[in-house]
C-alpha cells in the first residue's frame, strides 16, 4: 500500500502566554492526504487552521511553541528532521503560499530576484541566467502580464493581487510535490481568483501535486478540494468528502459557517448586512446566530449607548458646510442636503511624462447622507485610489471634489485640517495600519489627542467606550496589535476611524481577510454604527457577494473609470456592461451536492 503524501497523527501545538501557562492552538489533530489529492481546512479565525499549515513544515521551530505528535510529508519525519534536512523539505518537497504577501516579500529586492534566489538555494549548480529564466516562467504561468519586465519590479510596484500571485509563483518555482496554500486568494478579485484556482487545478492534473488549501471561503473550497476538514478550537469537528460535508453537515458549527456565507445571487434580506442593521439587527445577533463562534464573548458584551457628543455632532453637522469647530469659508457653496460627497471628473495620475499612468480617470459620483455606496472591480481598477481621494489622503490631479457643497479637492493641508475628523478611512490591512510598538488604545487615541480639547482621562475614557462599542473588551486598551486576531484588529481600525466622530467612512476591503462569521459580525457592526450615528459609507471590496448585501448603490470600476452604476439589485440582477457580467460570472458559488465532488 502506498504511503500517503501527508500523514498527521495527534498533532498538538501550544504557545506559552504567561509563566507556566500555554494556549493550545491545535489539540490532537489527525488526518492524511494522498498524492494528487486536495484537502480544504476551514474554520473561523483562531480555529487553528494556519497553525496546522505551519506545522506541516515545522515553521514553529525556534518560536517557543511546543509541538507534539507526528508529521510526515512525502516520507520525511518533519518534526524530527534536523535543520539541514528540513531546509531540503521546505521548498523542494513541499512549498507554502502565505496569507500576507506584503510581509512575505523583501521590499528592497526585485520580485524576480527573490524567486530566482529560492531556485538557486535548491539548485546550486544553476546559473543566475537559468534562475532568472525560471522566475520569469513561473511569473508568466500565474498570470503576471509582461512577466520579463515585471520580474524587475519591486513588491511595492505590484498591486495586492499581483503580490499574491508572485508568492504563488515563488512556491511553484521548485515544482513541489505538496503545495500548502494559506488563504491564497484572500487578496484577489474574483477574476484573478478564478485564474489562480484554475492554475492550481491544472498543476494538480499535470504534476500530481497534492494541495492543502486553508481558506475561510467555503465557496472556494467547495469547487477545489476533494475533502474538507472543519476546525474549531484546535480540533477537527467534521471531516469527509467535500460534497457530503457541505450537502449534509453533521455538526451545528459547520451549518453555522454555511449559513453565514453571503450570496451574490440573493438580494438583501432582513438580518443581513448594513440594511439589516437598519432594521434592528446587531453584531450581537450575528454572533448568537452562529452558536457562540469565535468572538461571541466579546461581541455580546454590553455596549454603552451612543455618546451624546457623537449624536449631537452628527445632527448638528447637517446644518453647516464647514466641519465642527470651523467657520465656513467666505463665499463657500451652500450644501445640498441630499449630497454629502460629490466627485466630478475626478482624476489621479501617477508617474511622470512617458511613464504617466491614470489610476483614476474621470470618475463622477455622489454619496448621500446615511447611504452605503459599494465600489467593486478587479485589482488595479482604481478602487483604493478613488477611496483615498474621497477622504483627501490623495490629492486629485484634476476634477472637482466637494464635501457638503465645499470644494475640498484643492485645499492645502492647513485649510483641510478641520475636515479631517469628518472624513475617515478603514484600511485593508489592519496589521500595517497599526503601529506594532504602540498599544491599540494609544493608536485609537491619536485622532482625539490631535483634535485637542480633551484631557488624558477623558481621552482614555472615550477610547474605552469605543472599544466596547466595537465589541472589544475595554481592558485590552494596553494590548498590542500582535495579540489580536485579524477580525479583532479590524475592529480596532473601525474604532480608530470612529474616534473623531466622522460623517463619512471609506472602508477599503474591510472584511477581505476575515472568515465568514467574523466577516458577518464586522458587516453587522458597520451597519449598527451607520444606523446609530447617521454615517455614510463607501464600501470598497472585491467580494461581490458582501458588496451586494451591504450596499444601497454599486459602482463598478475598470481601468480607472466607472463602467456601470445603479442600485445594488439592478446591477446584480440585470448587469448591462460586459465587464460587470464577467465579474459576476467569475464569482465562485457554493456547491452543496454530493454529485459536485
Amino acid at each position: 500500500m502506498t504511503d500517503p503524501l501527508v500523514r498527521v497523527r495527534d498533532l498538538t501545538v501550544a504557545f506559552p502566554v504567561t509563566e507556566g501557562a500555554d494556549v493550545r492552538a491545535v489539540d490532537g489533530l489527525s488526518f492524511e492526504l494522498g498524492a494528487g489529492q486536495a484537502l480544504g481546512i476551514v474554520g473561523e479565525s483562531g480555529s487553528g487552521k494556519s497553525t496546522v499549515a505551519y506545522a506541516l513544515l515545522d515553521l514553529h521551530r525556534g518560536t517557543g511553541a511546543r509541538v507534539g505528535g507526528a508529521v510526515r510529508v512525502a516520507g520525511h519525519d518533519v518534526l524530527a528532521a534536523d535543520d539541514a534536512a528540513l531546509r531540503r523539505v521546505r521548498g523542494g518537497v513541499a512549498a507554502m503560499v502565505f496569507q500576507d504577501p506584503l510581509s512575505s516579500l523583501d521590499p528592497y529586492l526585485a520580485v524576480g530576484d527573490q524567486i530566482a534566489e529560492v531556485y538557486r538555494v535548491h539548485h546550486r549548480d544553476a546559473s543566475r541566467r537559468a534562475a532568472r529564466a525560471r522566475a520569469v516562467e513561473v511569473l508568466d504561468r500565474v498570470g503576471i502580464p509582461d512577466a520579463a519586465r515585471r520580474a524587475r519590479s519591486r513588491p511595492h510596484e505590484f498591486s495586492g493581487g499581483m503580490r499574491q500571485r508572485a508568492l504563488i509563483a515563488m512556491a511553484l518555482a521548485l515544482r513541489p510535490r505538496l503545495l500548502i496554500a494559506d488563504e491564497p486568494t484572500t487578496a484577489l478579485d474574483v477574476t484573478v481568483q478564478a485564474q489562480v484556482l484554475d492554475l492550481l487545478r491544472e498543476l494538480r492534473a499535470e504534476t500530481g501535486m497534492g494541495l492543502i488549501l486553508v481558506t475561510h471561503d467555503l465557496a472556494v473550497a467547495s469547487g477545489n478540494v476533494d475533502e474538507l476538514l472543519v476546525m474549531r478550537g484546535g480540533r477537527a469537528v467534521e471531516h469527509g468528502p467535500v460534497g457530503a460535508v457541505l450537502a449534509a453537515p453533521a455538526e451545528p458549527y459547520t451549518r453555522a459557517l454555511l449559513n453565514a456565507i453571503p450570496r451574490v445571487d440573493a438580494a438583501r434580506e432582513g438580518g443581513s448586512g448594513v440594511d439589516a442593521a437598519r432594521e434592528g439587527g446587531s453584531v450581537v445577533d450575528a454572533a448568537r446566530a452562529v452558536g457562540g463562534l469565535g468572538e461571541t464573548a466579546r461581541a455580546t458584551a454590553p455596549k454603552p449607548a451612543v455618546s451624546t457628543s457623537a449624536v449631537s455632532t452628527a445632527t448638528a453637522a447637517t446644518a453647516t458646510v464647514a466641519p465642527a469647530g470651523a467657520r465656513p469659508a467666505e463665499g463657500a457653496a451652500v450644501a445640498d442636503e441630499d449630497v454629502l460627497v460629490e466627485a466630478v471628473d475626478l482624476r489621479r495620475v501617477f508617474g511622470r511624462r512617458k511613464a504617466e499612468f491614470a489610476a483614476v480617470d474621470g470618475v463622477s459620483l455622489t454619496v448621500r447622507p446615511g447611504e452605503t455606496l459599494g465600489v467593486v472591480g478587479e485589482s488595479g481598477s482604481g478602487k483604493t485610489t478613488l477611496g483615498r481621494m474621497l477622504v483627501r489622503l490623495l490629492e486629485p490631479s484634476a476634477g472637482t471634489l466637494r464635501y457638503r457643497g465645499q470644494d475640498i479637492g484643492t485645499l492645502p493641508e492647513r485649510a483641510l485640517r478641520p475636515f479631517r475628523g469628518e472624513l475617515q478611512m478603514v484600511f485593508q490591512d489592519p496589521v500595517s495600519s497599526l503601529n506594532p510598538r504602540r498599544s491599540i488604545g494609544e493608536s485609537i487615541a491619536d485622532p482625539l489627542r490631535a483634535a485637542g480639547g480633551l484631557d488624558d482621562a477623558a481621552v482614555v475614557a472615550r477610547v474605552r467606550e469605543l472599544l466596547e462599542r466595537v465589541g472589544l473588551d475595554p481592558a485590552w486598551y494596553h494590548r498590542y496589535p500582535h495579540e489580536f486576531s485579524g477580525g479583532q484588529r479590524q475592529r480596532v481600525g473601525i474604532a480608530r476611524a470612529l474616534a473623531p466622530e466622522p460623517r463619512l467612512i471609506v472602508c477599503d476591503e474591510p472584511v477581505s481577510a476575515l472568515d465568514v462569521t467574523t466577516q458577518a459580525q464586522v458587516v453587522r457592526l458597520l451597519g449598527e454604527l451607520q444606523r446609530d450615528l447617521g454615517l455614510s459609507l463607501v464600501f470598497i471590496a472585491h467580494d461581490l457577494a458582501v458588496v451586494r448585501q451591504v450596499s444601497d448603490r454599486v459602482a463598478v470600476m475598470r481601468s480607472g473609470r466607472i463602467v456601470e452604476e445603479g442600485t445594488a439589485d439592478a446591477v446584480y440582477d440585470d448587469p448591462q456592461h460586459p465587464y460587470t457580467q464577467r465579474l459576476l460570472a467569475a464569482v465562485p458559488l457554493l456547491e452543496r451536492t454530493p454529485a459536485a465532488v
